[in-house]
Formats: structure tokens, sequence, C-alpha cells
């Protein structure tokens, strides 16, 4: 784990670096994420993309980070489907790390920040995510910062041309 590691909201400037990582990494994200738009990995339908987030985030439904190591962009962690309403107070966790930046304790630490975020920011009192069955180091990230597995929505996302099920993810972070 890098202590380097930090979390930050979303700038309109983080659209090159996003575009960058999100086109060479391509095939690598290709099994686990919903097929994208051409534009979703140039300049500009990163710049549009951002927009929406913050735009979103101005809403209060999206809590859209970047995640850096040593000041640079790596990957992004997001907080959608933010209920905030008394009775219910949750988020969903999603996040994505670079390539060039994976197996180092990033998307861990990452994770933890953004939890301290729903927690501290936010007020949500409980954290939902959800994996591919076959993600395994992304459940082992969920698994090390406390999330516990609590069903399958079968079907539930087009990945790579397939229906695929997905596993259900929770964490309780307040009683």
């Amino acid at each position: 784990m890098h202590d380097s590691t930090s979390i930050r909201l979303i700038e309109p400037t983080d659209a090159a670096p996003i575009a960058a990582h999100r086109a060479r990494d391509f095939e690598a994200f290709r099994p686990w994420e919903p097929v994208q738009p051409t534009d979703f990995f140039t300049l500009a339908g990163q710049e549009k993309r951002i927009d929406r987030l913050l735009a979103g985030h101005r809403a209060g439904t999206v809590w859209p980070g970047v995640v850096l190591a040593d000041g640079q962009v790596i990957g992004q962690v997001t907080i959608g489907g933010i209920l905030p309403q008394p009775h219910l107070r949750r988020g969903s966790l999603g996040y994505w790390i670079a390539c060039t930046a994976q197996n180092q304790g990033h998307a861990g630490r990452a994770v933890g920040l953004a939890l301290r975020v729903m927690t501290d920011e936010l007020r949500l009192h409980r954290a939902e995510a959800s994996t591919n069955l076959e993600n395994w180091p992304s459940q082992r990230v969920l698994r090390r910062n406390g999330f516990s597995p609590y069903g399958v929505a079968h079907s539930s996302i087009l990945l790579d041309g397939s229906w695929r099920d997905g596993l259900l993810w929770e964490r309780i972070l307040s009683d």
C-alpha cells in the first residue's frame, strides 16, 4: 500500500489523463465494463463526461473522484446513486485503477478513503458495490475494506456481448 495514494473531487482538467488511461487500457477493462461509445476514450468525451458528473455532484446524486498517486491521476472512484434521505442514506461505490498503477495497493486505499467521504462528508449509512463474479481482484479490495457479499444479481449487466451476473456487496457505515 502506498501512503501517497489520495482521492479528490474530479476536475475538468482531469479529462486528459483519464482519456489517456482509458484509451491505453481499453482491452484490459473490456471484460469488466459495458461497451462505451467511441468518444468515451477521447479528451472531448471525457470533458463531457466530467461535466455531467459535476452536474450530478451539484445535484447531490454523485461524488465523482479521482485517485492520485504522488499527485498524478491514476484512476477514479465514484460514489453514485446517492440517496441522502434520512430513511435510506446510501450510495454505490465504483472504482478503477490504470493498468500501470495496479497491484500496488492504490485501489484498496482509494476505497478506504471513499468510505471516509461516504461517512464523514456525505453522512451515509450504507455503502454498496457490485463486481463481476470473476473479478477476484476487485472482490479482494472490497473484502479488505469491510464489505460482505449479500447476493447475486442475475443477468444484470451486458459485458462483452453477454449478459453477466453481478455479485452484490454491502457495508454498514454507522449504527
